[in-house]
Order: structure tokens, then sequence, then C-alpha cells
């Protein structure tokens, strides 16, 4: 796992992605009215999420550093900035390196990006090299394809949901990804070693999708993840990415924002 280098606690992060369907300069206001240390923009088709003059604009305005950019690897982002997911991945390390962020956070390649996905370790090691950003790749999961079982589920990522079975340099751990794919959250932890650098923190109940729960209020074990981190003195960064979309009303939203902040910084031991 990174290491910490100082006494300065880890910082916990606000992905821009936990206020949708807000936009992301919603995310730096509550980021700063709620007390979070930065946020993680999720590029997708938020216009202000794709414009480096804003999101930098936004930063200055609530005085809310950009930790990291999650680089626009969802299939709904498949043609924002380019049709390449080359270009996309650079123009990510791009934005980071401007908005003065540490890390990138990407999915692995889909199965049918064959180019790409064959190129993808030693683009990921080149674009580290030259820019000294971290690229985080990040653990998925397996979805149930268009008419198959209840049950049938294969994996839309090549080679697979883990991205320990390739090996990256740095990794960003989902926990609610590791629910949706039943996969033992801390044992890949363990896998990914030193290279942890990454959180996204929430919650899941185990059903297979996506659900990014406040962390506390699923299955996963957030709280073991966060303490066995603190204890192995990890130096990387907590984001919160939790679903707030079916808030009813926006104090609800604040709400669920400011517990999952106060879980986390609890069980970190801040």
């Amino acid at each position: 796992m990174a290491r910490v280098t100082d006494e300065q606690p880890v910082p916990v992060g606000l992905s821009t992605a936990s206020v949708w369907p807000l936009r992301a300069g919603a995310a730096f206001e509550l980021a700063a009215e709620l007390g979070y240390d930065g946020v993680e923009v999720m590029v997708w088709a938020d216009p202000v999420s794709q414009d480096v003059t804003a999101l930098r604009r936004w930063s200055r305005r609530t005085g809310v550093p950009v930790l990291s950019i999650h680089s626009p690897s969802l299939l709904i982002t498949q043609r924002v900035w380019s049709p390449d997911p080359v270009v996309r991945l650079r123009m990510s390390v791009d934005a980071a390196l401007e908005l003065g962020a540490r890390t990138v956070v990407v999915h692995p390649p889909f199965r049918w990006q064959r180019r790409y996905g064959d190129a993808f370790g030693d683009l990921v090691d080149e674009l580290e090299a030259s820019s000294g950003i971290e690229i985080a790749v990040e653990n998925m999961f397996k979805v149930r394809p268009p008419g198959g079982s209840r049950n049938s589920r294969v994996s839309a990522f090549r080679p697979s949901i883990d991205p320990t079975d390739v090996g990256f340099r740095h990794y960003t751990l989902d926990l609610s990804h590791t629910a949706a794919a039943a996969m033992d959250a801390l044992a890949l932890a363990q896998r990914m070693g030193e290279g942890l650098t990454h959180v996204h923190l929430a919650d899941g109940t185990g059903v297979p999708k996506d659900e990014h729960l406040v962390p506390g209020r699923g299955g996963q074990p957030c709280a073991e993840v966060l303490e066995k981190l603190v204890s192995s003195g990890f130096g990387g960064q907590i984001v919160l990415e939790i679903n707030t979309r079916h808030a009813v009303t926006p104090a609800q939203r604040v709400r669920d924002l400011a517990e999952a902040l106060l879980f986390a910084r609890f069980h970190l031991g801040q």
C-alpha cells in the first residue's frame, strides 16, 4: 500500500459523481460546506466536468482542491473528449497536471478494445513516467449479458475484473465493485499491496450491480479496510463515491454526504 511519508492525515475527498444529477460545481460547494479535503472529478456528460478552466474556477472559488481525476472510462462516456481511449487517458493526465491532482483513476480496457487493451500496460507506464501522476487502475465487476439468465454473469473487461491479474504500479480499490463482484475486499487490498494508492469508499449488499451505498449501510468491510489502511501506514487518498440520486430533498443528500464523511474520518482515526 502507498505509505505515509509525514504526519499529515489521509485526505478524504468527495467524488463529483456523488452529487449526480447535480453538476460538478455542486460537489465543490458541498465538499467545502461539509469539510471534505478535496474532490475527485468524474469526467462524464456534465460539461463542467470536461472543462479544466471551469473546474479550476470552482476550486479557487470554494477553496477545495482537486485530488484526482476519474478518466472517462464508462460506457456512457466513450465519446467524451475523444472516441479514442488512448486520447481520453492522455487528456485525463493533462487535466490532473493542470489542476494539481495527484491521481488519475481508470478502468481496465473493455474486451472489444483490442488495440487499446494490448497497449494499455505500456501506455500507463509511459504516462506515469512522463507526468509523475499516479494512474490507479480500478477493480470492476461482472454484469448480466442482454438476454442472459438471472444468474449468468460475464466480464466486459480484458483480461479480467481484477487488475492484479495483470499487475500495475498503482491501484484503486472500489468497495461497491467488490460487493457487486462478490470479491473479498480485504484480500484484494492485500493483493494490491503497496500499489494500493486510492480507495473509492462506498458499500454494497452483494447484489450484482453497482450500488454505491453510504458506507455502513451494506455488507462490505468498509470499517475494517480503513482501519487496516491506517495500521499499514497508508499514504494514499480516500474518495467517497456514493449514490445520492434518490435523495428526495437537498437536505437528505447533505445528510448522506455528511454521514459518509463522518464514517471515513472515524475509522481513519481522524
